[in-house]
Protein backbone atom coordinates (compact mmCIF):
# COMPACT_ATOMS: atom_id res chain seq x y z
CA UNK A 1 0.00 0.00 0.00
CA UNK A 2 1.09 3.60 -0.80
CA UNK A 3 2.65 5.15 2.07
CA UNK A 4 2.12 8.76 0.99
CA UNK A 5 -1.68 8.20 2.21
CA UNK A 6 -2.78 8.36 5.75
CA UNK A 7 -3.02 5.19 7.33
CA UNK A 8 -5.63 5.03 10.77
CA UNK A 9 -4.89 2.53 12.92
CA UNK A 10 -5.69 2.00 16.05
CA UNK A 11 -3.59 4.39 17.89
CA UNK A 12 -4.75 7.16 15.83
CA UNK A 13 -8.39 6.86 16.73
CA UNK A 14 -8.78 10.37 18.11
CA UNK A 15 -7.64 12.06 14.95
CA UNK A 16 -10.36 13.03 12.96
CA UNK A 17 -8.47 13.41 9.69
CA UNK A 18 -9.74 11.65 7.06
CA UNK A 19 -8.14 8.44 5.41
CA UNK A 20 -8.65 5.79 3.01
CA UNK A 21 -8.03 2.93 1.55
CA UNK A 22 -4.82 2.96 -0.82
CA UNK A 23 -4.35 0.78 -3.70
CA UNK A 24 -2.33 0.34 -6.99
CA UNK A 25 -4.51 0.23 -10.32
CA UNK A 26 -6.71 -2.92 -10.16
CA UNK A 27 -7.64 -4.65 -13.31
CA UNK A 28 -9.70 -7.55 -14.15
CA UNK A 29 -8.86 -10.84 -15.00
CA UNK A 30 -6.66 -11.46 -18.17
CA UNK A 31 -5.48 -7.99 -17.42
CA UNK A 32 -9.23 -5.62 -18.13
CA UNK A 33 -9.52 -2.26 -18.03
CA UNK A 34 -10.03 -0.88 -14.61
CA UNK A 35 -13.48 -0.49 -13.55
CA UNK A 36 -13.40 3.12 -13.25
CA UNK A 37 -15.48 4.62 -15.45
CA UNK A 38 -19.47 3.54 -13.88
CA UNK A 39 -20.44 6.53 -12.50
CA UNK A 40 -20.20 9.99 -14.22
CA UNK A 41 -18.23 12.35 -11.93
CA UNK A 42 -19.94 14.93 -10.33
CA UNK A 43 -19.79 17.82 -7.92
CA UNK A 44 -21.85 16.54 -4.37
CA UNK A 45 -25.52 16.49 -3.88
CA UNK A 46 -27.00 17.34 -0.78
CA UNK A 47 -24.76 17.93 2.61
CA UNK A 48 -23.18 16.09 4.68
CA UNK A 49 -25.26 14.69 8.17
CA UNK A 50 -24.41 13.24 11.16
CA UNK A 51 -21.89 13.93 14.18
CA UNK A 52 -19.09 13.97 11.53
CA UNK A 53 -20.92 15.17 8.84
CA UNK A 54 -20.47 12.77 5.56
CA UNK A 55 -18.41 10.62 7.34
CA UNK A 56 -18.30 6.72 6.69
CA UNK A 57 -15.90 4.65 8.11
CA UNK A 58 -14.46 1.32 6.89
CA UNK A 59 -13.44 -0.63 9.97
CA UNK A 60 -11.52 -3.83 8.08
CA UNK A 61 -9.60 -7.04 9.66
CA UNK A 62 -8.44 -10.20 7.51
CA UNK A 63 -8.01 -12.04 10.50
CA UNK A 64 -12.54 -11.36 10.39
CA UNK A 65 -12.83 -14.13 8.36
CA UNK A 66 -11.61 -17.46 8.89
CA UNK A 67 -13.51 -20.12 5.47
CA UNK A 68 -12.41 -21.82 3.31
CA UNK A 69 -15.24 -20.68 0.73
CA UNK A 70 -16.73 -24.24 1.23
CA UNK A 71 -19.83 -25.07 2.72
CA UNK A 72 -22.37 -23.06 4.84
CA UNK A 73 -20.65 -19.77 4.79
CA UNK A 74 -22.53 -19.00 8.26
CA UNK A 75 -21.11 -21.35 10.91
CA UNK A 76 -19.64 -19.43 13.74
CA UNK A 77 -16.30 -21.24 13.29
CA UNK A 78 -15.68 -19.32 10.11
CA UNK A 79 -15.42 -15.75 11.91
CA UNK A 80 -13.49 -14.40 14.68
CA UNK A 81 -15.73 -12.92 17.38
CA UNK A 82 -13.34 -10.66 19.24
CA UNK A 83 -12.11 -9.60 16.08
CA UNK A 84 -15.03 -8.49 14.68
CA UNK A 85 -16.25 -6.90 18.17
CA UNK A 86 -13.30 -5.03 18.19
CA UNK A 87 -13.53 -3.71 14.70
CA UNK A 88 -17.57 -2.76 15.71
CA UNK A 89 -16.17 -0.87 18.61
CA UNK A 90 -13.51 1.24 16.53
CA UNK A 91 -16.04 1.42 14.24
CA UNK A 92 -18.24 3.08 16.57
CA UNK A 93 -15.57 5.22 18.22
CA UNK A 94 -14.30 6.89 14.67
CA UNK A 95 -17.56 8.01 13.53
CA UNK A 96 -18.39 9.93 16.14
CA UNK A 97 -14.79 11.01 16.21
CA UNK A 98 -13.52 10.21 20.03
CA UNK A 99 -11.53 7.64 21.49
CA UNK A 100 -14.14 4.77 22.95
CA UNK A 101 -17.45 3.79 21.68
CA UNK A 102 -19.13 4.41 25.08
CA UNK A 103 -17.76 8.14 24.23
CA UNK A 104 -18.80 7.49 20.78
CA UNK A 105 -22.29 6.11 21.16
CA UNK A 106 -23.02 9.34 23.40
CA UNK A 107 -21.90 11.46 20.45
CA UNK A 108 -23.91 9.75 18.01
CA UNK A 109 -27.30 10.13 19.74
CA UNK A 110 -26.72 13.54 20.67
CA UNK A 111 -26.08 14.39 17.11
CA UNK A 112 -28.49 12.46 15.95
CA UNK A 113 -31.13 13.63 18.69
CA UNK A 114 -30.27 17.94 18.15
CA UNK A 115 -30.77 16.99 14.44
CA UNK A 116 -33.99 16.22 14.76
CA UNK A 117 -34.62 18.92 17.28
CA UNK A 118 -34.33 17.03 20.39
CA UNK A 119 -31.31 17.17 23.16
CA UNK A 120 -28.91 14.80 24.95
CA UNK A 121 -28.10 11.37 24.15
CA UNK A 122 -29.62 7.82 24.62
CA UNK A 123 -32.00 7.73 27.68
CA UNK A 124 -32.59 4.26 29.76
CA UNK A 125 -35.92 2.72 28.53
CA UNK A 126 -35.52 3.87 25.11
CA UNK A 127 -36.71 1.29 22.78
CA UNK A 128 -34.29 0.72 19.55
CA UNK A 129 -35.35 -1.39 16.18
CA UNK A 130 -32.76 -2.83 14.17
CA UNK A 131 -33.48 -3.62 10.87
CA UNK A 132 -31.38 -6.74 9.49
CA UNK A 133 -30.89 -8.37 6.07
CA UNK A 134 -32.77 -11.86 6.39
CA UNK A 135 -33.41 -11.85 3.03
CA UNK A 136 -31.54 -15.00 2.22
CA UNK A 137 -33.30 -16.96 5.76
CA UNK A 138 -36.81 -18.11 5.00
CA UNK A 139 -37.33 -16.99 1.81
CA UNK A 140 -38.71 -20.13 -0.01
CA UNK A 141 -40.32 -21.85 3.47
CA UNK A 142 -40.75 -21.56 6.95
CA UNK A 143 -37.58 -23.62 8.03
CA UNK A 144 -36.21 -22.11 11.11
CA UNK A 145 -32.78 -23.89 10.75
CA UNK A 146 -31.50 -21.47 8.59
CA UNK A 147 -29.62 -23.95 6.71
CA UNK A 148 -29.19 -22.03 3.42
CA UNK A 149 -26.09 -21.06 1.33
CA UNK A 150 -27.67 -17.85 0.32
CA UNK A 151 -26.70 -14.63 2.19
CA UNK A 152 -28.16 -12.65 4.95
CA UNK A 153 -27.00 -10.63 8.22
CA UNK A 154 -23.57 -11.98 9.42
CA UNK A 155 -24.88 -13.51 13.14
CA UNK A 156 -21.35 -12.80 14.75
CA UNK A 157 -21.07 -9.16 13.44
CA UNK A 158 -24.76 -8.58 14.61
CA UNK A 159 -23.74 -9.85 18.20
CA UNK A 160 -21.03 -7.87 18.10
CA UNK A 161 -23.25 -4.51 17.50
CA UNK A 162 -25.57 -5.91 19.95
CA UNK A 163 -23.06 -5.84 22.78
CA UNK A 164 -21.72 -2.98 21.55
CA UNK A 165 -25.18 -1.16 22.41
CA UNK A 166 -25.97 -2.91 25.57
CA UNK A 167 -22.12 -2.53 27.54
CA UNK A 168 -21.28 0.69 25.60
CA UNK A 169 -24.34 2.81 24.97
CA UNK A 170 -26.17 1.53 27.99
CA UNK A 171 -29.28 0.19 26.38
CA UNK A 172 -31.23 -3.08 28.55
CA UNK A 173 -31.60 -5.75 25.97
CA UNK A 174 -35.61 -6.16 26.36
CA UNK A 175 -35.65 -2.05 24.91
CA UNK A 176 -34.18 -3.92 21.73
CA UNK A 177 -36.07 -5.62 18.67
CA UNK A 178 -33.80 -6.98 15.56
CA UNK A 179 -36.67 -7.36 12.98
CA UNK A 180 -37.17 -8.62 9.23
CA UNK A 181 -41.21 -8.56 8.52
CA UNK A 182 -40.92 -10.48 5.47
CA UNK A 183 -38.16 -13.48 7.07
CA UNK A 184 -36.70 -15.70 9.38
CA UNK A 185 -34.12 -15.30 11.80
CA UNK A 186 -32.79 -19.03 12.13
CA UNK A 187 -32.90 -20.62 15.93
CA UNK A 188 -28.81 -20.48 15.81
CA UNK A 189 -28.76 -16.96 15.66
CA UNK A 190 -31.37 -16.08 18.11
CA UNK A 191 -29.63 -18.03 20.22
CA UNK A 192 -26.17 -16.27 19.44
CA UNK A 193 -27.95 -12.78 20.15
CA UNK A 194 -30.04 -13.61 22.71
CA UNK A 195 -28.12 -15.22 26.18
CA UNK A 196 -25.64 -13.59 28.64
CA UNK A 197 -25.10 -10.04 28.74
CA UNK A 198 -27.83 -10.03 25.55
CA UNK A 199 -31.00 -12.10 27.33
CA UNK A 200 -33.92 -10.01 26.55
CA UNK A 201 -33.50 -9.05 22.96
CA UNK A 202 -36.61 -9.63 20.80
CA UNK A 203 -36.57 -11.05 17.53
CA UNK A 204 -39.84 -10.15 15.34
CA UNK A 205 -40.03 -11.51 11.84
CA UNK A 206 -42.76 -13.52 9.54
CA UNK A 207 -44.24 -15.82 12.29
CA UNK A 208 -47.68 -15.43 11.79
CA UNK A 209 -49.69 -15.96 15.22
CA UNK A 210 -46.56 -16.58 16.63
CA UNK A 211 -45.22 -15.04 19.68
CA UNK A 212 -42.45 -13.19 17.32
CA UNK A 213 -44.47 -12.06 14.70
CA UNK A 214 -44.09 -8.42 12.77
CA UNK A 215 -47.70 -7.31 13.69
CA UNK A 216 -48.72 -4.61 11.45
CA UNK A 217 -49.76 -1.15 13.19
CA UNK A 218 -52.67 -0.38 11.24
CA UNK A 219 -52.63 3.20 12.36
CA UNK A 220 -49.11 3.55 10.93
CA UNK A 221 -49.58 2.82 6.94
CA UNK A 222 -46.43 2.90 4.21
CA UNK A 223 -47.83 7.02 2.67
CA UNK A 224 -45.33 7.19 -1.06
CA UNK A 225 -44.59 10.60 -2.56
CA UNK A 226 -46.27 9.14 -5.92
CA UNK A 227 -49.26 6.57 -6.91
CA UNK A 228 -47.69 3.04 -6.63
CA UNK A 229 -50.46 0.39 -7.52
CA UNK A 230 -50.53 -2.16 -5.07
CA UNK A 231 -50.73 -3.53 -1.74
CA UNK A 232 -51.63 -1.24 1.06
CA UNK A 233 -48.59 -1.72 3.58
CA UNK A 234 -47.90 -0.63 6.99
CA UNK A 235 -45.12 -0.75 9.46
CA UNK A 236 -44.75 -2.87 12.01
CA UNK A 237 -45.47 -2.08 15.96
CA UNK A 238 -41.59 -2.80 16.58
CA UNK A 239 -41.11 0.43 14.14
CA UNK A 240 -43.99 2.79 15.34
CA UNK A 241 -42.79 2.08 19.10
CA UNK A 242 -39.52 3.09 18.62
CA UNK A 243 -37.73 6.04 19.61
CA UNK A 244 -34.40 4.60 17.35
CA UNK A 245 -33.74 2.48 14.42
CA UNK A 246 -30.40 0.86 13.30
CA UNK A 247 -30.03 -0.36 9.70
CA UNK A 248 -27.94 -2.89 9.48
CA UNK A 249 -27.97 -3.84 5.82
CA UNK A 250 -25.43 -6.07 3.36
CA UNK A 251 -23.16 -4.98 1.05
CA UNK A 252 -23.45 -6.80 -2.17
CA UNK A 253 -25.17 -7.40 -5.50
CA UNK A 254 -28.13 -7.86 -6.16
CA UNK A 255 -30.76 -9.09 -9.03
CA UNK A 256 -31.01 -5.52 -10.01
CA UNK A 257 -27.49 -4.40 -9.08
CA UNK A 258 -27.10 -3.41 -5.99
CA UNK A 259 -28.70 -3.92 -2.64
CA UNK A 260 -27.44 -1.48 0.06
CA UNK A 261 -28.95 0.76 3.47
CA UNK A 262 -31.61 1.92 1.28
CA UNK A 263 -33.31 -1.22 -0.08
CA UNK A 264 -32.75 -2.90 3.35
CA UNK A 265 -35.91 -1.19 4.20
CA UNK A 266 -37.90 -3.25 1.50
CA UNK A 267 -38.09 -6.20 4.89
CA UNK A 268 -39.51 -2.92 6.81
CA UNK A 269 -43.48 -3.31 6.12
CA UNK A 270 -46.15 -5.59 6.39
CA UNK A 271 -49.19 -6.49 3.56
CA UNK A 272 -50.99 -8.88 2.57
CA UNK A 273 -48.26 -10.72 1.35
CA UNK A 274 -45.99 -11.94 4.61
CA UNK A 275 -43.37 -13.38 1.75
CA UNK A 276 -43.21 -11.07 -0.39
CA UNK A 277 -44.51 -7.97 0.48
CA UNK A 278 -42.24 -5.38 -1.96
CA UNK A 279 -43.55 -7.76 -4.89
CA UNK A 280 -47.43 -7.66 -3.51
CA UNK A 281 -46.94 -3.62 -3.25
CA UNK A 282 -45.88 -3.38 -6.53
CA UNK A 283 -42.41 -1.55 -5.72
CA UNK A 284 -39.73 -3.36 -7.84
CA UNK A 285 -40.67 -1.34 -11.11
CA UNK A 286 -39.38 2.17 -8.82
CA UNK A 287 -36.26 0.60 -7.98
CA UNK A 288 -34.57 0.33 -11.01
CA UNK A 289 -36.28 2.20 -13.53
CA UNK A 290 -33.85 1.47 -16.62
CA UNK A 291 -32.70 5.04 -17.04
CA UNK A 292 -31.77 8.45 -14.33
CA UNK A 293 -34.03 11.12 -13.45
CA UNK A 294 -37.17 8.77 -11.91
CA UNK A 295 -38.93 8.63 -9.12
CA UNK A 296 -38.11 5.60 -6.64
CA UNK A 297 -39.88 4.68 -4.03
CA UNK A 298 -36.14 4.06 -2.00
CA UNK A 299 -35.93 7.71 -1.53
CA UNK A 300 -39.51 7.60 0.02
CA UNK A 301 -38.15 5.21 2.32
CA UNK A 302 -34.84 6.60 3.36
CA UNK A 303 -36.52 9.48 4.37
CA UNK A 304 -39.89 8.49 6.15
CA UNK A 305 -40.46 9.96 9.45
CA UNK A 306 -40.74 5.95 10.82
CA UNK A 307 -37.45 4.76 8.96
CA UNK A 308 -35.18 7.27 8.14
CA UNK A 309 -35.82 9.97 10.64
CA UNK A 310 -35.25 7.44 13.31
CA UNK A 311 -31.78 5.95 12.16
CA UNK A 312 -29.01 6.78 14.20
CA UNK A 313 -26.38 4.34 12.73
CA UNK A 314 -26.24 2.91 9.24
CA UNK A 315 -24.30 -0.36 8.71
CA UNK A 316 -23.05 -2.35 5.90
CA UNK A 317 -21.97 -5.98 6.75
CA UNK A 318 -19.29 -6.58 4.23
CA UNK A 319 -17.58 -9.44 6.04
CA UNK A 320 -18.39 -11.63 2.90
CA UNK A 321 -19.81 -9.96 0.39
CA UNK A 322 -21.14 -11.81 -2.91
CA UNK A 323 -21.65 -10.56 -5.77
CA UNK A 324 -25.05 -11.19 -6.55
CA UNK A 325 -28.23 -12.41 -4.18
CA UNK A 326 -30.26 -15.42 -4.35
CA UNK A 327 -27.17 -17.70 -5.34
CA UNK A 328 -25.06 -19.55 -2.58
CA UNK A 329 -22.42 -18.01 -1.45
CA UNK A 330 -19.34 -19.50 -2.31
CA UNK A 331 -15.47 -18.55 -1.66
CA UNK A 332 -15.67 -17.92 -5.81
CA UNK A 333 -18.08 -14.89 -5.74
CA UNK A 334 -17.03 -13.65 -2.79
CA UNK A 335 -13.60 -12.95 -2.99
CA UNK A 336 -12.63 -9.48 -4.20
CA UNK A 337 -9.65 -8.38 -6.60
CA UNK A 338 -9.85 -4.81 -5.59
CA UNK A 339 -7.27 -3.96 -3.70
CA UNK A 340 -6.97 -3.56 -0.42
CA UNK A 341 -8.62 -7.44 -0.94
CA UNK A 342 -6.18 -8.81 -3.44
CA UNK A 343 -7.85 -11.99 -3.88
CA UNK A 344 -9.77 -12.44 -0.12
CA UNK A 345 -12.51 -11.66 1.63
CA UNK A 346 -14.33 -8.11 2.10
CA UNK A 347 -13.55 -8.92 5.78
CA UNK A 348 -15.40 -5.00 6.27
CA UNK A 349 -17.69 -3.39 8.24
CA UNK A 350 -18.78 0.40 6.87
CA UNK A 351 -20.44 2.34 9.69
CA UNK A 352 -22.28 6.09 8.81
CA UNK A 353 -24.85 8.45 10.08
CA UNK A 354 -25.38 9.84 6.54
CA UNK A 355 -27.63 7.48 4.37
CA UNK A 356 -27.00 8.74 1.02
CA UNK A 357 -23.14 8.62 2.09
CA UNK A 358 -22.64 4.94 2.85
CA UNK A 359 -24.85 3.85 0.28
CA UNK A 360 -22.76 5.97 -2.19
CA UNK A 361 -19.58 4.61 -0.57
CA UNK A 362 -21.25 1.19 -1.05
CA UNK A 363 -22.23 1.45 -4.56
CA UNK A 364 -18.88 2.25 -5.82
CA UNK A 365 -17.07 -0.26 -4.62
CA UNK A 366 -19.65 -2.62 -6.02
CA UNK A 367 -18.96 -1.20 -9.51
CA UNK A 368 -15.50 -0.97 -8.88
CA UNK A 369 -15.10 -4.60 -8.08
CA UNK A 370 -14.03 -7.06 -10.86
CA UNK A 371 -15.46 -9.87 -9.30
CA UNK A 372 -18.93 -8.57 -9.22
CA UNK A 373 -18.71 -7.37 -12.64
CA UNK A 374 -17.73 -10.55 -13.92
CA UNK A 375 -20.75 -12.53 -12.30
CA UNK A 376 -23.21 -9.55 -11.89
CA UNK A 377 -24.95 -9.17 -15.37
CA UNK A 378 -27.50 -6.51 -13.82
CA UNK A 379 -24.49 -4.23 -12.85
CA UNK A 380 -22.18 -4.73 -15.40
CA UNK A 381 -22.33 -1.13 -17.57
CA UNK A 382 -25.33 0.39 -15.45
CA UNK A 383 -25.09 3.15 -14.45
CA UNK A 384 -28.66 3.44 -13.40
CA UNK A 385 -28.34 1.73 -10.61
CA UNK A 386 -27.73 5.25 -8.90
CA UNK A 387 -30.53 6.94 -10.15
CA UNK A 388 -31.85 6.58 -6.02
CA UNK A 389 -28.81 8.03 -5.11
CA UNK A 390 -29.09 11.23 -7.10
CA UNK A 391 -32.92 11.84 -6.00
CA UNK A 392 -31.74 11.16 -2.12
CA UNK A 393 -28.84 13.65 -2.95
CA UNK A 394 -31.16 16.06 -4.33
CA UNK A 395 -34.36 15.28 -2.43
CA UNK A 396 -36.03 18.73 -1.69
CA UNK A 397 -35.52 19.23 -5.48
CA UNK A 398 -34.53 16.44 -7.50
CA UNK A 399 -34.21 15.76 -11.04
CA UNK A 400 -36.95 13.74 -11.65
CA UNK A 401 -39.31 16.48 -10.26
CA UNK A 402 -40.63 14.14 -7.40
CA UNK A 403 -42.33 16.14 -4.27
CA UNK A 404 -40.65 13.42 -1.65
CA UNK A 405 -42.29 14.03 1.50
CA UNK A 406 -41.82 12.05 5.09
CA UNK A 407 -45.27 10.17 5.00
CA UNK A 408 -46.80 12.32 6.89
CA UNK A 409 -46.80 15.26 4.25
CA UNK A 410 -44.05 17.23 4.94
CA UNK A 411 -41.68 18.00 2.38
CA UNK A 412 -38.32 16.08 2.54
CA UNK A 413 -35.33 18.10 3.12
CA UNK A 414 -31.80 17.48 2.91
CA UNK A 415 -30.99 13.85 3.71
CA UNK A 416 -27.01 13.60 3.01
CA UNK A 417 -24.39 13.68 0.55
CA UNK A 418 -24.05 12.06 -2.65
CA UNK A 419 -20.79 11.66 -4.79
CA UNK A 420 -18.36 9.36 -5.99
CA UNK A 421 -14.50 8.72 -5.44
CA UNK A 422 -11.70 10.04 -7.60
CA UNK A 423 -10.65 6.63 -8.84
CA UNK A 424 -10.64 2.93 -7.45
CA UNK A 425 -7.11 2.72 -6.52
CA UNK A 426 -6.70 6.02 -3.91
CA UNK A 427 -10.68 5.64 -2.98
CA UNK A 428 -11.12 10.02 -2.05
CA UNK A 429 -14.10 11.94 -1.73
CA UNK A 430 -14.64 15.44 -1.35
CA UNK A 431 -13.99 15.97 2.44
CA UNK A 432 -10.27 13.31 1.89
CA UNK A 433 -9.22 15.84 -0.53
CA UNK A 434 -9.61 18.66 1.96
CA UNK A 435 -12.89 20.21 0.29
CA UNK A 436 -15.75 21.86 2.63
CA UNK A 437 -18.32 19.64 1.51
CA UNK A 438 -18.43 15.92 0.53
CA UNK A 439 -17.99 12.32 1.86
CA UNK A 440 -15.09 11.75 4.21
CA UNK A 441 -14.39 7.80 4.38
CA UNK A 442 -12.22 6.59 7.16
CA UNK A 443 -10.06 4.04 6.59
CA UNK A 444 -9.23 1.76 10.01
CA UNK A 445 -6.75 -1.39 9.68
CA UNK A 446 -3.90 -2.55 11.95
CA UNK A 447 -2.72 -5.51 9.06
CA UNK A 448 -2.67 -3.23 5.92
CA UNK A 449 0.21 -1.01 5.96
Amino acid sequence: MKKSLRFIALAALLATACAIAPATAEKGRGGAKPYDGLFPPHEPYGKGVGAMPGRVVWSRDPASVIWDGKGYWWRLGHFDEKTIQKMVDRGVASLAGESGAREGWKKLFAAHNKAHGGSGGYRIGEKIAIKANINGAGAYDDDQRGETRESYTNPVLLKALLVSLVRDAGVTPADITVFDTGRIFPDYMRLLCGTGILKGVKFAYRDPGGANDTVADTEAPVVWSQRVEGARCYFPKCVTEADYLINLANLKGHDYGITLCAKNHFGSFVNNNRMRAPQAAGLHRFLTPGRMNAYTVLTDLMGNHQLGEKTVLYMLDALVSPAQNTVAVTGENSRWELSPFDGGYTASVFLSQDPVAIDSVGADFLANEPTVARLNYAMRNNPNVENYLHEAGLAANPPSGARYRNGRGERLGNLGVHEHWNNSADKQYGRNLGKDEGIELIYLSETDG
